[in-house]
């Protein structure tokens, strides 16, 4: 097991009730429901713009365009088409 660091917090009395709560329904202690709390919070902090749909949808414009390969004379795009997305 990982070596742990004792902290103490002061919380509101509703979020006491729901740490109690989530901790009976989930089988969880309340330091871990803590804790997960903490990871999560942190992870939407390094990554609060990641958006997989978008880039989904990027990476399938991008691929449409290596499709259609070279094109002879001038491109099919403009550049104003890129704007927005």
């Amino acid at each position: 097991m990982a070596t742990k660091v004792r902290k103490q917090v002061y919380i509101e009395p509703r979020q006491e009730a729901m740490l109690k709560q989530l901790g009976k329904e989930h089988g969880l202690t309340e330091a871990e429901i803590i804790r997960r709390a903490i990871d999560q919070f942190t992870r939407s902090l390094r990554f609060p713009w990641r958006d997989p749909a978008a880039w989904e949808e990027e990476r399938a414009f991008i691929l449409r365009l290596i499709e259609e390969g070279p094109v002879p004379g001038q491109r099919t795009w403009r550049r104003e088409d890129l704007y927005g997305r």
